[in-house]
């Protein structure tokens, strides 16, 4: 997955590279990056517990090690060899605009934003469910309200103040957020009992929390494509950043579980977020519990901040490509998407009311839609673009291309058919308000209530195959 061919980056259409643009602004190196796409995706075993309760400790630690290759390897291999080809802030928008056209990019770039803001609203959340054990007055009410709106708007400014920052804040949050599961791994050697991991009663598992546990927990690796301008030689720095974060999610996951569920009697109803805390404290002590605690909370922050990036750069990336108003391209003097910030933090707090388990079934469902245009996107440049500088290629032709997406779409189906009525209902309503916005703002556009541009810095991604937008 490291590999890489050595061939600059052209545009489709593009004989030549554009040239560097804010050269004053630090660029993403290797080791952030691995982090940023760690926290983009994971952020640790925080959230996980749900696969327990809904299917004991046999089947969460298979789907842990069988759901990488069906869903996250090929994610991350399309993310790989697409954010390589199109190395800018609009990311997947790009990708499906250069096969699909303006409109279904405009699509993508609609319902993943969305989905990403979803995804943020969570993480207040899940930080909260964690320090409620020990602070109670943060369960409900106006102190948690405050809470949850204190810890964004401070989140919110570290985004405000730069990319690099989020990337060296993520190295450091992500190592705090693992050595408690390290040093409670070795503690708890004499207490595991391998009978208890073979625990399954197929007739009792709740099939859509399980699925949908997995699906939350292992998706948004195409998240980081939405930094590929912000990325230091992104056509080398891209591919093994996400090889070793794949190594890392998978390994950050696995090992928490098999503790976790080889150390403890198992009481299923008993395992849901916030549970690692209390398994801390029968394996060390209320000392290991605080520290898981901790680790949570600084999880949950450097999910938050990852997740905010991305967001807030996609809607950057947009206005680039003239898909959204010229404002929404506006930097700060560090060089971040102001405006996507603050849209970005304000779709989060309007939206962190949510419980858990429905801000993941909407997320994923919003996610699964964005998920097959991006299957579509990249069989059809491989089809219709096959001698496109691709600085990253997987080692697959056409037909391994489309095999390769067979088993991640057939998963996208059965998430979407075990969605409940009230989150499909609200998901297409969702759905159905991004089709007729892109028509709204060209309308906006050709009266110039507002201003739209192109930025001249980009490649034409529809100058060499007019077919592919038609």
């Amino acid at each position: 997955m490291v590999e890489h061919s050595g061939v600059a980056y052209v545009g489709i259409g593009e004989e030549v590279p554009p040239p560097p643009r804010l050269d004053h602004i630090k660029k993403v190196s290797v080791l952030p990056l691995i982090f940023l796409i760690f926290y983009e995706v994971s952020g640790g075993p925080f959230g996980v517990e749900d696969s327990v309760q809904a299917a004991g400790p046999l089947l969460a630690l298979v789907g842990f090690l069988v759901f990488p290759f069906i869903w996250s390897i090929p994610e991350a291999l399309i993310t790989a060899e697409m954010g390589t080809m199109f190395p800018e802030n609009g990311g997947y928008v790009v990708w499906v605009s250069s096969a699909l056209g303006p409109y279904w990019g405009f699509q993508q770039g609609w319902m993943k934003w969305l989905s990403g803001v979803i995804d943020n609203a969570l993480y207040p959340v899940l930080f909260l469910d964690y320090l409620k054990s020990g602070v109670p007055a943060l369960g409900d009410g106006f102190p948690r309200a405050i809470a949850v709106l204190a810890l964004t708007l401070s989140l919110t400014y570290m985004n405000y103040r730069g990319l690099t920052i989020v990337g060296t804040v993520a190295v450091l949050l992500g190592v705090f957020s693992i050595l408690p599961f390290v040093v409670m791994g070795f503690i708890a050697i004499p207490k595991l009992k391998p009978s208890r991991w073979l625990v399954v009663d197929l007739k009792t598992v709740d099939w859509s929390l399980y699925l949908n546990t997995l699906f939350w927990n292992l998706n948004y690796w195409d998240s980081i494509s939405t930094l590929a301008g912000e990325v230091e030689n992104p056509k080398r720095t891209l591919p093994k950043a996400l090889f070793y974060a794949l190594v890392l999610v998978v390994s950050g996951y696995f090992f928490p579980l098999l503790i976790g569920t080889g150390a403890i009697p198992l009481n299923r109803e008993l395992w849901t977020d916030g549970y690692f805390s209390d398994i801390a404290k029968m394996i060390g002590g209320v000392w290991l519990r605080w520290w898981i605690y901790g680790a949570a909370a600084m999880s949950n922050m450097g999910m938050f901040v990852a997740e905010m990036s991305s967001d807030s750069f996609q809607l950057l990336g947009m206005a680039e490509r003239g898909m959204l108003p010229e404002f929404f391209a506006k930097r700060s003097r560090y060089g971040t998407p102001l405006i996507g910030i603050l849209f970005s933090a304000s779709g989060v707090i309007m939206l962190s009311w949510l419980s858990f388990q429905e801000i993941v079934a909407a997320e994923n469902f919003l996610y699964c839609f964005g998920m097959i245009l991006e299957f579509i996107a990249f069989i059809r440049l491989r089809m219709k673009q096959p001698a496109a500088s691709r600085p990253y290629k997987i080692p697959v032709g056409t037909v391994g291309s489309v095999l390769m997406c067979v088993p991640p779409t057939i998963l996208i189906c059965v998430v979407l058919a075990l969605s409940s009525v009230k989150v499909m209902v609200v998901s297409l309503a969702a759905v159905a308000i991004g089709l007729v916005m892109q028509p709204g703002l060209k309308y906006v556009e050709k009266k110039r209530w507002l201003k739209f541009s192109i930025s001249s810095d980009l490649p034409d991604i529809s100058g060499s195959d007019q077919s592919l937008i038609e």
